[in-house]
């Protein structure tokens, strides 16, 4: 009887026990950088510059629409992608992403349009530090910059123009779901909140070369 009594305490603990939170449990930077900037790169964010090659122009200069991209950093092992939301001057941007500041102990947080200032020695773009929520102004690491990834390609033709807003080959899906089914729809609003009005595509190579000197 004891025996027996064992199996049946065992699978009301597991019942009763909460479930392991997963890192699919909260929005991630990944999905929401996809959805705000259109560009199609899947899988984690450190993996997002070396997939660009090839598929989206990629520069050292920040452009509204771009997604800053960070690689692996001492305990942010996963990298992390923003999108530049406004160039403030030529230090500082403002920016918008998620699961970067733990706001109210939760993790998984969207922020919009906060700074990130460039702090390297020559003003290229290759340091940054970012708004940190905790201690209410930028945080006290200075993080290594991949570069920006712009969203689109250019024609090849007479004039600067953006071929579209996606890139004609996307990167590989991941095999797994990024984020649970349940923040699809937060994703969506809060993306939606963020887009400019529809208007004509913009040039950014040009906006970029203008900014630098052509």
């Amino acid at each position: 009887m004891r025996n027996a009594i064992i199996p049946i305490l065992l699978a009301l603990q597991a019942l009763m026990m909460p479930a392991p939170a997963h890192a699919n449990d909260y929005l991630q930077c990944v999905p929401f950088a996809r959805e705000l900037s259109g560009i199609r790169i899947y899988g984690d964010a450190h993996s997002w510059w070396d997939q660009a090659e090839g598929h989206y122009p990629r520069g050292t200069m920040p452009a509204e629409g771009a997604v800053l991209s960070l690689p692996s950093h001492g305990s942010m092992r996963l990298g992390h992608v923003a999108v530049v939301r406004e160039i403030v001057d030529d230090r500082t941007i403002l920016i918008s992403h998620a699961n970067w500041s733990p706001i109210n102990g939760r993790r998984g947080q969207i922020e919009r349009r906060v700074a990130a200032r460039d702090v390297s020695e020559n003003n290229d773009w290759s340091k940054v530090r970012i708004w940190y929520a905790p201690i209410g102004k930028l945080g006290t690491t200075a993080f290594p910059v991949n570069g920006f990834i712009y969203p689109a390609k250019p024609e090849r033709q007479a004039g600067r123009q953006w071929a579209s807003s996606s890139a004609r080959h996307s990167s590989r899906r991941p095999s797994r779901p990024l984020f649970d089914g349940k923040l699809k729809t937060e994703l969506a609003r809060s993306a939606n909140q963020e887009q400019p009005p529809a208007t004509e595509a913009r040039d950014l190579i040009g906006e970029l070369l203008d900014r630098v000197g052509s």
